[in-house]
């Protein structure tokens, strides 16, 4: 390979893979569960094509701005796209345009957004409730999501919208509250909220969990995708 980023990355690549069977190996799961979310934010279009050459099926976004731009990039590429930002609604009509999932619905005024926006273009968004681990009852959490009380309230309203899909629930291991520094334990939670939302809603089983750094304990409790972005592509640049 004598391009060096495309021969890091698929080190880097490799390295997650085996981190991924390593964990599936050690929790009795077949590794063909688990689909690999590569996380792009602040890298460029040119990294999305490499990775799309590597076998890379599922890229991620958290910005508007950077991510209908990189879509229009690589538009004609196999991949499906993962908005997993916190989303304002007056981004709804832009996001459904190249995002297949959604991970961070977290209140019912984006459902709405998301739903006006995905019926005007004819199309389906598959949508997931974000868990906020650290937020009370009524109150949301720091890097967004509803609290857990309050799951089913969205989920019910993406599930009745229009032009919407919903397809699990999505957290981020928390900083702060009863959770903060026990991913495992936030993620075996997380588990726990997913199975009491499939009981009313059987088709509802994606759980998104684990980034770089937890993706085992993400694997273990039983995530069905993991969000990886340094481990694959880097230390990130600043943002200015």
């Amino acid at each position: 390979m004598n391009d060096p980023r495309a021969a890091q990355l698929a080190a880097n690549l490799a390295a997650v893979e085996d981190r991924i069977t390593t964990a599936c190996v050690a929790g009795g799961r077949k590794r063909e569960d688990v689909t690999l979310i590569v996380v792009t934010k602040t890298y460029p279009a040119s990294d999305v094509r490499l990775l799309a050459e590597l076998g890379v099926r599922n890229v991620a976004e958290n910005r508007d701005q950077d991510a209908a731009r990189k879509a229009a990039e690589c538009a004609g590429l196999p991949l499906s796209w993962h908005f997993v930002g916190q989303l304002q609604t007056n981004k709804a009509r832009s996001v459904v345009r190249y995002a297949d999932h959604v991970h961070s619905v977290d209140r019912l005024r984006l459902a709405g957004a998301l739903s006006g926006a995905a019926t005007a273009a004819g199309r389906e968004l598959g949508c997931l409730v974000q868990v906020a681990l650290d937020a009370e009852s009524g109150a949301r959490g720091e890097r967004g999501g509803v609290a857990p009380e309050e799951v089913g309230e969205v989920a019910d309203a993406i599930a009745a919208a229009d032009g919407l899909r919903l397809d699990g629930v999505m957290t981020v291991a928390p900083l702060a509250g009863a959770y903060a520094g026990q991913p495992r334990a936030a993620f075996d939670r997380l588990m726990e909220i997913s199975a009491r939302l499939r009981e009313t809603h059987p088709a509802a089983n994606m759980v998104s969990a684990g980034m770089s750094q937890d993706l085992e304990h993400a694997v273990a409790a039983g995530a069905t995708h993991v969000r990886v972005g340094t481990a694959v592509l880097g230390v990130r640049p600043r943002l200015r």
